[in-house]
This record gives structure tokens, C-alpha cells and sequence, in this order.
């Protein structure tokens, strides 16, 4: 499993920096003005007694082009070749209909820029309402934490469940939590299986729960104004965070491992056919994976000597951790899960097909 930020200590001063660092501000779209300035675009806000200037983040720009209904390739185009032409185009499509959009701010950049129906789930706070509720979960320890430019993540492990796929090749159960506060994902709760021998870690996609960004709309008035106050978001969020403590309490599920456990025993014994390179070709091409990535499950499926179908699944999440991003290293893990299942079920469903015979 990647590591990414060394401890909790250091990922808690991370989130206690960008609390003090952010500004998340709610505007109409017509106080907003766009400008490019030596490759980097700048948007102002244009508040009751000054003006407000942030750097938009690859991420924004994303998100203005989709609010903004400009296909992203010709967005791009345009601010690489032709930048005041791109100007023009945001300037004139913030003005044509005016909205209230929220604009989450830190570190002098623009973030994200978001529906005035996103509700944020400040990280901050999930992390102090869930790390003492894991902490009273007996064998539970954070094993893997993060935070990226779109996510947190805190990777938990149950030392007290655990069971053996083979002799000597034991697994454990745990759980995973994400969240984001710039629109990229409902914050998730998912299960998680580890294996000892090799420290990979493989994401279930069944059983996960999800709660997306969305609250009561911002008040429409004509100013730009900071998003509510940190003291009433706490209070706000409160009675979620007891259902999301709630749930974290019950994450490790030792029916549904047990279910994990059992296709990855299943897995063992279905075949990849006989050529490992054709295999992980075509699952590249399945999942959209990249040459790197494609290299590095190959040498792991090829190094590990074992050619069945939990074999491909492993190599798979052997090489999450490879990769440098963690996020990309958390979707390995998932397609590692989803892999497992597909292969199962494939091969599940195949042995239930009754050949009639033929007619004479």
C-alpha cells in the first residue's frame, strides 16, 4: 500500500494550515471577471469594498469550462494558444446569465468552483470526529493517511480480523475513507483488504457509503460574501458527522471480508490463458491504463509466478504502489476490487451454462 504524508500528526497540522489559509466565497457570476496574465489565468471577484484576486487551478478551469458549456479540448486550446480569446469567451458566458457560484479559495488560488448548492464537508472536522471512534475500535490503526490537491484519505486495517487465502497468505480486513472538498467525489467509506505478504491493499466496490456535496441553496442576493463561518458549519454538520461516526464504529464487517475472502480464493484457481503479456494488454485497455502503469502490473504479474486470475488481481495492486500520485494509487486499489469481482462472477456465471444437446 503507497504511504503518502508520514503520520497523522503531520496530515493534522496539513488541515489545521488550510483551515487557517482558505476562503470559501459565494458570488454572482457577474462580479466575476477573467483574465490571463503570463500563462496564468487570474479571476477576480469583485466584492462591496475590494476586489479579490485568485489563480484558477487546473481543477477550476476544468470546472469553468463545464459550467460554462465549453468542450474542454477547445478550452484548453485556447489557453495555451490564444489566451485573451479565452478572456473574451469566460467573460461573455459569466455575464450572458448570471448565477450565484460557489468559489473555494486557499493558498491564493481558486480551487474550485462549484454549484451554490455544494455543501462542504470540511476535513478538519471529519477527521476529528472519526479518528477517536477508530481509535476505540479494538485493532483498528490508521496504517496509510493523505491529503492530495482533490482528496483526504485515511486507510484503516483491523488487526483482530484477518483469514488466510492459502497457507501462510493472510489477509485483513479494514476500511477506507475519502473525502473532497472541491466537488471531485461524495465523501466514502469503503472496505478495504490487506495482504500481509506483500502490503497491497484491495478496495471492495460493494458496500461503500457515499455522501455527496449538496445543501440548501445560498440566499440570493447581489454581493459576493464568505461562505458561512466555520463555527456554523461545525454546527451544521454536526448531526452528520454522528451518522458518518456511526457508521466508521461498523465499517469492518466480517460477513462482507468474509465474501471477499472467499472469491479471492475462487480467484486462485481460474485462468489468465497463456499469454501474461496479451493479458495485461488487454486489461490496460479495459481499465484505460497508461504504458507505466501496463510495465509495472506486468513485471509484478510475470514476478509473482502466479498466472491465475488473483495473480493478475495482486499485480495489479502491487503496482498502485509504484505509481507517484496517491490518487491514482486509491483507484488502483479500486480496480484491483473490481477486478476481482468481475473475474469471479465471470467465471461463476460461465460455470452455470447448461449445453443442451443438439438437435438431430
Amino acid at each position: 500500500m503507497k504511504q503518502g504524508i508520514k503520520s497523522i500528526e503531520k496530515l493534522y497540522e496539513e488541515l489545521i494550515r488550510q483551515r487557517e489559509a482558505r476562503q470559501d466565497l459565494s458570488a454572482d457570476t457577474s462580479l466575476l471577471t477573467f483574465n490571463s496574465i503570463k500563462g496564468n489565468s487570474v479571476i477576480n471577484v469583485n466584492t462591496d469594498n475590494d476586489v479579490l484576486s485568485y489563480y484558477v487551478s487546473d481543477i477550476a478551469h476544468r470546472q469553468l469550462a463545464d459550467y460554462l458549456n465549453i468542450p474542454f479540448k477547445y478550452y484548453e486550446r485556447m489557453l495555451n494558444e490564444q489566451p485573451q480569446l479565452l478572456d473574451m469567451n469566460v467573460n461573455c458566458w459569466l455575464m450572458s446569465n448570471p448565477q450565484k457560484r460557489m468559489l473555494r479559495t486557499l493558498d491564493g488560488k481558486l480551487r474550485a468552483f462549484l454549484s451554490d448548492r455544494y455543501r462542504r464537508l470540511d476535513n478538519l472536522e471529519l477527521v476529528d470526529h472519526i479518528l477517536p471512534v477508530i481509535a476505540q475500535m479494538k485493532g483498528c490503526e490508521v496504517i496509510s493517511q493523505d491529503i492530495t490537491e482533490t482528496h483526504l484519505y485515511l486507510k484503516v486495517i483491523n488487526k483482530t480480523l484477518k483469514a488466510e487465502i492459502s497457507t501462510g497468505d493472510v489477509v485483513q480486513a479494514g476500511f477506507v475513507i475519502s473525502n473532497s472538498e472541491i466537488g471531485l467525489g461524495a465523501l466514502k467509506i469503503e472496505p478495504l483488504v490487506y495482504r500481509l505478504v506483500c502490503k497491497n491493499g484491495l478496495i471492495s466496490k460493494d458496500y461503500s457509503h457515499k455522501k455527496y456535496h449538496t445543501g440548501r441553496q445560498i440566499e440570493n442576493t447581489d454581493n459576493a460574501y464568505e461562505l458561512y463561518s466555520d463555527a456554523t458549519l461545525a454546527a451544521d454538520d454536526k448531526a452528520y458527522f454522528m451518522k458518518v461516526q456511526d457508521i466508521v464504529s461498523c465499517a469492518v464487517d466480517e460477513a462482507k471480508f468474509h465474501l471477499t475472502v472467499d472469491k479471492m480464493r475462487k480467484a486462485k484457481n481460474i485462468g489468465t490463458g497463456d499469454d501474461p503479456i496479451k493479458t495485461v494488454d488487454l486489461l490496460c485497455d479495459r481499465y484505460i491504463l497508461n504504458r507505466q502503469e501496463n510495465a509495472s502490473i506486468l513485471m509484478h504479474f510475470m514476478k509473482g509466478g502466479d498466472l491465475s486470475h488473483f495473480g493478475l488481481v495482486n499485480a495489479v495492486t502491487r503496482a498502485s504502489q509504484d505509481v507517484k500520485d496517491y490518487n491514482r494509487a486509491t483507484e488502483l486499489e479500486r480496480i484491483g476490487g473490481v477486478l476481482l469481482d468481475e473475474g469471479v462472477d465471470k467465471a461463476e456465471a460461465k460455470s452455470k451454462i447448461l449445453m443442451l444437446p443438439q438437435a438431430a
